[in-house]
């Protein structure tokens, strides 16, 4: 019998941080962030996360900020 297994990465989830301004250039309502999962799958049916990524850009100055670069506002709306 052959088994496929492995890893792949799901859906991206996007979403617009209103009323936040960016740290950088101090634009309100610029900066939306982006996260995206690594799933295990089996017969490519995806059975558990096993990883996930986060980040935030603005979208004015292009700026991308990182979970360990988070504000405390940034860290309260994107979890």
């Amino acid at each position: 019998m052959i088994l496929f297994f492995g890893t792949r990465p799901g859906k991206t989830e996007i979403k617009n941080l209103d009323n936040l301004a960016c740290p950088y250039c101090n634009q309100i309502g610029t900066l939306t962030s982006y996260i995206s999962g690594n799933y295990f799958h089996v017969f490519w049916i995806k059975l558990f996360k096993i990883s996930a990524s986060k980040m935030v850009e603005c979208s004015h100055c292009k700026r991308v900020y990182y979970p360990d670069e988070f504000s405390e506002e940034m860290k309260r709306l994107t979890n």
